[in-house]
This record gives structure tokens, C-alpha cells and sequence, in this order.
């Protein structure tokens, strides 16, 4: 996974709506007018949401006819997992060392 890629992940998720739609897709194509439904945006604004999530790799479509369909690509959940794994990593390493520590100081205390 590229810098460039994550970024793009990133930033494709900031957006508090953007990440509702992405919530709201699975592994099934569904309808902009049907990932549109019961938001406060219109159909052409999530859209446009989709677009960005496609270009970041976390949405994949296909044209049926007049109609875009739009799903989750996880593959860009793979990406993304990759990139967060790292610093779950870190943190795990650091808990244990802190963890060691303490018990370190508890010998010493006896």
C-alpha cells in the first residue's frame, strides 16, 4: 500500500457523511437512489460521496443498464487494516513494556 493511497483512504473517510454511505455499503450493488434514501443530501450529492470513496479504492462500481451500482471493495478495507495494523502494533509493544516495567517495580518494592 502506497503513502499517496492511505491518504486517500483517510481523507476519503474524514467526512462524517461519506462515512455513513460507506457504512451503509456492503458486499451487494445497491442504487444511488437507494443509498440516497433517508439522507439529508440529494441523490447527485452522494454521487458524488461515491466517486471520492471509488477513487480512494473503498467502492467499486458497475453500470446496469442507466443505473450505477455501487458497493464495498474490500480490498480497500484490506488496505486500510494493513495501514492501522502497524500502529496496533506499536501500541501492543508499548503496553507490554510498560506492563514489564510496573512488574519490575513491584519486585523491587517486595
Amino acid at each position: 500500500m502506497t503513502y499517496q493511497n492511505t491518504q486517500e483512504i483517510l481523507t476519503a473517510l474524514v467526512d462524517p457523511t461519506r462515512r455513513d454511505i460507506f457504512e451503509s455499503l456492503g458486499p451487494e450493488a445497491r442504487a444511488v437512489s437507494d443509498l440516497a434514501k433517508g439522507r439529508p443530501i440529494s441523490r447527485p450529492a452522494v454521487s458524488q460521496h461515491l466517486k471520492v470513496l471509488e477513487d480512494a479504492g473503498l467502492a467499486r462500481s458497475e453500470r446496469r443498464g442507466t443505473r450505477n451500482l455501487y458497493a464495498m471493495r474490500p480490498e480497500g478495507l484490506a488496505e486500510l487494516r494493513t495501514y492501522l495494523d502497524r500502529f496496533w502494533s506499536d501500541v501492543l509493544a508499548s503496553y507490554a513494556e510498560e506492563v514489564s516495567k510496573q512488574q519490575g517495580q513491584t519486585h523491587d518494592n517486595d
